[in-house]
This record gives C-alpha cells, sequence and structure tokens, in this order.
C-alpha cells in the first residue's frame, strides 16, 4: 500500500494537471448544454482554485436522470448519482437536527 501512495504522490503534479485538463473539456463542451436549459454546470469563483476531482452538473428539473445515466453507460461512460443529503443520511437520519422543511435540499438530491 505504501508504494502505491509513494507513486501517487510523486506523481500528484502531472495527475492534478490531468484532472484539471479533463475538467476544462468536459467545462467547454457541456457549455451548450447549459445554454439551452438542460443542465447547470459547476462554478468556479475567480479567486478559488480547485483540484477537479469530479465534475457534476445538475440536471434540469423535468430530465430524467436514470435515463441520462442509463444513456451514459451505453456509450462506455460511468457517471454516478452522488449527492444523499446529510439528514437523509443514516448517521444524519440518528443526529441532525434541522429547521424546517428541506425540499430544495431533497429536490437536488433526486
Amino acid at each position: 500500500m505504501a508504494a502505491f501512495l509513494l507513486a501517487q504522490l510523486e506523481q500528484a503534479e502531472a495527475i492534478s494537471q490531468k484532472r484539471l485538463a479533463l475538467w476544462a473539456y468536459y467545462h467547454k463542451h457541456l457549455e451548450s448544454l447549459e445554454n439551452a436549459g438542460l443542465i447547470k454546470r459547476p462554478t468556479i469563483p475567480k479567486e478559488c482554485k480547485h483540484n477537479a476531482h469530479m465534475y457534476y452538473i445538475l440536471l434540469a428539473p423535468d430530465i430524467e436522470r436514470q435515463m441520462i445515466l442509463d444513456e451514459l453507460k451505453k456509450q462506455g461512460i460511468i457517471a454516478v448519482s452522488h449527492y444523499v443529503p446529510l439528514h437523509s443520511s443514516p448517521a444524519g437520519k440518528h443526529y441532525c437536527r434541522t429547521q424546517g422543511d428541506l425540499h430544495l435540499t431533497d429536490s437536488l438530491s433526486m
């Protein structure tokens, strides 16, 4: 395990640069879908940096997420639904205390 992690550390800069290049590629090529109102792309404030750990999109409310995931899979693209609201997680259900309805948070996770 240590040898694997050492190799990762030694290549960290190259890995980060490749991630950033892929992130920029996705961002550029998905712009037309955002302009058409079908998705919302991530926004990174100009004063911030990111490590391109993941690229995400938010679908328009009338688009069925599973249909998109299935179509991407057919094309050899692995995509997953990643967001689980904290109050919906097992620990959140046990420990979380919320004020009011969290309908927006819940709707973003569907």
